[in-house]
């Protein structure tokens, strides 16, 4: 039986995107070495058509949405259409919840068995963008019943997303959980230097190295990380937090460590993936702040370099993150309280702990999964890897005098 053509369409992905952009590679890659034929339509500056390792790629112009620091939308229905049309997808695979929701529709029209791919649950998105809790879970219900109807099925990485969809009755869900890189991300990449060049990047020096991987936007509360970073110095803890990550909410993030004189260090997004399990597997916590978080690919990441998280109760991260870290309530003073109660277990037990916890979510099971929800032949899928990047110990990254002694720019 020859592959299928699976067209997977997305929005808010960009060359400075996290985990979407992560699961979307990994998931083509390894369709790809399924034997299937996986092409993926995301919005772009320009025009576009290239193949790439997963894949066939094609861009169609669209718009920045206002206010996300950069993330563009796919909202020309008709020259979208059209793509999927010159197209003629075997399958549909869409990770949106927004402007692409028409694509369901289109797909019953035309006979396509279709799969919504539940990235972020919509009453925590509403939520995290102010919506009142009662209304934010009533307009979350009427767009997952309009999307549960549209797909043949709606795809949950977690129990925890899956909740939303099991509330209005749909009997379309299923639940599969994405992976994580094991080679890439190991604990054999902490470096001592590494550690070093941040820890003792203030005067006075530090002792504990904590890390925020995370797009810098309101729904992922980056500023709960800055709050515990506070709360843990005021009560003798001499830690110092590294912040990889880009976004909208930056410039009011970096005048607040300054303002309050805390060691804070702003890289920006790490765009070398090898540099960032470097720095992931160097970190003694990984912090997860987001309560709108439905799987967490950066936590499970560091979890896999051997770092603990703490995570936020409110999200799905606690199942995920398993007994390898801590679940806090969403403030500064609990995420310290955690924090505090990780690091006064032994490292070596810690880290184990986090290791054993990542090994049970490799990609190969994760795209195996997905290609039985597409009903598609799994073929002999493999865990996609690049083996042209730098070895451990070897990443750059930028002199930390480049960001100032107080998470500034210099």
């Amino acid at each position: 039986m020859s592959g299928l053509r699976i067209v997977r369409m997305a929005n808010f992905v960009t060359p400075s995107s996290g985990g979407l952009r992560t699961a979307l590679r990994e998931l083509g890659s390894g369709y790809l070495a399924a034997g299937h034929e996986p092409v993926l339509v995301v919005p772009g500056e320009r025009a576009s058509d290239e193949q790439t390792v997963q894949g066939r790629v094609i861009t169609v112009p669209g718009p920045v949405l206002p206010g996300t620091g950069g993330y563009r939308v796919l909202t020309a229905r008709r020259r979208v259409r059209a793509v999927l049309e010159d197209l003629a997808p075997d399958r549909l695979e869409v990770s949106d919840r927004t402007s692409l929701r028409w694509t369901g529709e289109w797909a019953r029209r035309h006979r396509v068995r279709s799969m919504m791919v539940s990235h972020e649950t919509a009453d925590g998105v509403l939520r995290a963008w102010g919506v009142p809790g009662p209304a934010a879970g009533r307009a979350a219900d009427r767009i997952n019943r309009r999307s549960a109807w549209a797909y043949s099925k709606i795809v949950c990485t977690t129990g925890w997303a899956e909740r939303e969809f099991l509330r209005i009755g749909a009997r379309n869900v299923l639940r599969v959980p994405l992976g994580v890189d094991l080679v890439r991300c190991a604990p054999h990449r902490r470096s001592a230097g590494l550690r070093a060049r941040y820890l003792h990047s203030f005067d006075g020096g530090c002792d504990v190295l904590l890390l925020l991987g995370s797009r810098l936007s309101v729904e992922k509360r980056p500023g709960t990380a800055l709050d515990a970073l506070a709360a843990l110095r005021a009560r003798g803890v001499r830690a110092v937090l590294v912040v990889a990550g880009e976004g909208p909410l930056r410039p009011v993030l970096v005048r607040r460590a300054r303002e309050r004189r805390l060691p804070a260090l702003f890289l920006g997004h790490v765009a070398d993936r090898h540099a960032m399990a470097d720095l992931q597997a160097s970190a003694d916590l990984c912090l997860a702040p987001g309560p709108a978080e439905t799987f967490g690919l950066s936590a499970l990441e560091a979890l896999a370099c051997g770092t603990p998280v703490v995570a936020s109760r409110s999200s799905a991260l606690p199942e995920v993150i398993g007994d390898a870290g801590l679940a806090a309530a969403d403030s500064g003073e609990a995420f310290a309280d955690a924090a505090r109660e990780l690091l006064a277990r032994p490292a070596a037990q810690r880290r184990a702990a986090a290791r054993a916890r990542a090994e049970l979510f490799g990609w190969d099971a994760s795209v195996a999964a997905f290609l039985a929800a597409h009903e598609a032949p799994a073929g002999p899928v493999r865990q996609a890897q690049d083996d042209r990047r730098p070895p451990a110990g070897r990443a750059f990254f930028p002199p930390v005098a480049a960001t100032g002694k107080d998470g500034t720019p210099a």
